[in-house]
């Protein structure tokens, strides 16, 4: 147990002290625009050179100090949550090598090692998923590590593309014209896709939250989900023509809108927080098929802050409610965890996008430019509608889980945790408080200025007042039953049935395919012409050998007779 402390307390005193190591160089670099490239050769094939390199700019010592930084919280977080597992150590190490795989990707501008991290984060968050070992954690994880697997073959095929063209360091490119790249374009869009969720590669992402609650803080916050953004931010230069990026928009947008539509009729307090992930990271990736990289960039860091936090309120709220996750088994939590309730409604309107909280100064500035740019009315309906989606079902699981009648009688009084777990959500509340202003001064030194008419500047403000007013009557079932349409409800609360396109639809047929092809092939022909076959035909053979070698006079009398009858037929 002391170890397991120490191992603790350790690696969170070592994260803090790179996340600040890595502000003051980001603060540094950005100052005088320095970018460092530290590159080891590893070995010489012919006239392709396999080298181990790493990138130190702004942006990507910024984003390191903002992954250990939440990384650090969640261990913090850890000790207490998880006391009570058999299994803290091995968790412990999980997620150091998340982190580290994290940090590989992050610091990588060559796609051999950027595989090295995006596998590594595809590999261990399978682990971390089926950590609690169920039959429901198991398809989870399953689920999860086969899609992220498209991902990984589009990067590999993307390393013999840039084999072909000469070296696998993708900042080498960025002067290439279209046409010698398209393909490459195409296929970092695919692999961002799948670690992103974006669609059609989004029923993984809510199927995720069967790993423990501090797991899903880190993943949905900083690290696995935002690797695909991450990527096509790296990726931005080479990305931008007019065909890429009005798919982008389109698969994005398309995303925002069935990530926002399913979370308002959903129950599950966690999946309601990743439906709301996956509704951001369309927001990121849309802002770059924009054509805004350090904007989208910009978003995900104060995302990272306030959804970490809402991850760990949530998680004092299960771990109190002794493991109910149900909004409906909810009710007047503020008065038994004040403190909690605190920093998960100042996350809540944060991702809402409240004026001067941290999510106002991207998400704003994100719908003004999107408002003033040459899109067409589908986009800008799905962005206003994505936007009020957001806002609606952030109000319903306040209202409903938080505010209404108390429904907890049968269980014991709960109240604040210790300050373990306390600490970490203080502290990133702040973050979720002030991160947007500092960000914002530091990386947009420049305001942006934009002229718009009055009533299209406050139009997010009238998105927000109406629809926190939507996410009012949503809490109601007798106003979900005035609907009259269960098969729509259906079809928006399962996102799109896209669970079960990706499950039964996909894996059935393929299943069976699988088990004809093990009975007519592997168990069939090619085993009785295969090995198999011939092994049974030599064993035949060599024993009616064997028989006819023995000096017996049946053998000599059969000889005799085949002989005799053989000299007769010839004579004939």
């Amino acid at each position: 147990m002391l170890w397991k402390l120490c191992l603790s307390k350790s690696s969170m005193i070592f994260l803090m002290v790179f996340s600040l190591t890595n502000l003051l160089g980001s603060f540094w670099l950005l100052l005088f625009n320095i970018t460092y490239i530290v590159e080891w050769e590893l070995c010489m094939i012919n006239s392709s050179i396999i080298e181990f390199v790493l990138i130190f700019d702004w942006m990507s010592t910024l984003f390191l100090s903002c992954v250990s930084f939440i990384s650090a919280m969640v261990l913090f977080y850890s000790k207490e949550y998880m006391s009570g597992h058999p299994d803290t150590n091995r968790f412990l190490y999980l997620v150091l090598m998340f982190v580290l795989s994290m940090v590989l990707m992050i610091s990588s501008p060559n796609l051999i090692s950027i595989l090295l991290g995006w596998d590594g984060l595809g590999l261990v968050s399978y682990v971390l998923v089926i950590f609690y070992q169920n039959e429901k954690s198991s398809n989870a994880g399953m689920i999860t590590i086969l899609s992220n697997r498209i991902g990984d073959v589009a990067i590999l095929i993307g390393i013999t593309i840039m084999f072909h063209l000469g070296s696998w360091n993708f900042f080498h490119y960025v002067s290439l014209m279209e046409s010698e790249v398209v393909f490459l374009n195409m296929l970092v869009i695919v692999a961002a896709s799948t670690k992103s969720a974006q669609m059609p590669f989004s029923a993984w992402l809510p199927a995720a939250m069967a790993a423990p609650t501090p797991v899903s803080a880190l993943v949905h916050s900083s690290t696995l989900v935002t690797a695909g953004v991450y990527l096509l931010i790296r990726f931005s230069p080479i990305l931008m023509n007019s065909l890429t990026q009005s798919s982008l928009l389109l698969i994005s947008s398309l995303t925002m809108f069935m990530a926002g539509a399913g979370a308002n009729f959903e129950y599950d307090l966690k999946k309601i927080i990743a439906l709301s992930t996956l509704s951001q990271l369309g927001v990121m990736i849309s802002t770059l098929a924009l054509g805004y990289p350090v904007l989208a960039f910009f978003h995900l860091l104060t995302h990272a802050l306030f959804k970490a936090l809402l991850f760990l309120c949530a998680g004092v709220v299960i771990h109190n409610v002794k493991e109910y996750q149900d909004i409906r088994m909810m009710g007047s939590i503020t008065k038994s965890l004040p403190l909690t309730m605190m920093c998960f409604n100042s996350a809540n309107l944060a991702l809402c996008g409240m004026p001067f909280l941290a999510g106002f100064y991207s998400k704003d500035l994100i719908l003004e430019l999107a408002f003033s740019s040459n899109i067409n009315w589908v986009i800008w309906m799905l962005l206003t509608l994505a936007t009020a989606l957001t806002v609606s079902y952030s109000c319903r699981l306040f209202f409903l889980s938080l505010t209404s009648t108390y429904r907890l009688e049968p269980l014991s009084a709960i109240s604040d945790s210790a300050s373990i777990m306390t600490s970490p959500m203080v502290v990133l509340g702040l973050g979720s408080l002030m991160s947007g202003g500092t960000l914002m001064w530091m990386i947009l030194p420049d305001p942006y200025l934009i002229c718009m008419p009055t009533l299209m500047k406050m139009f997010p403000i009238f998105i927000i007042t109406f629809s926190a007013s939507l996410g009012y009557l949503l809490m109601s079932s007798s106003f979900i039953s005035t609907l009259k349409r269960v098969v729509l409800i259906h079809f928006l609360g399962s996102m799109w049935f896209l669970p079960k396109l990706s499950g039964f639809v996909v894996g059935v047929p393929t299943f069976k395919i699988g088990n004809s092809l093990q009975s007519y092939l592997d168990k069939g022909w090619t085993e009785y012409m295969g090995a198999q076959g011939i092994y049974m035909n030599l064993g035949f053979f060599s024993k009616k050998l064997q028989t006819a070698q023995e000096n017996t006079i049946k053998v000599f009398l059969v000889s005799f007779f085949f002989w005799m009858a053989f000299i007769f037929i010839l004579e004939m």
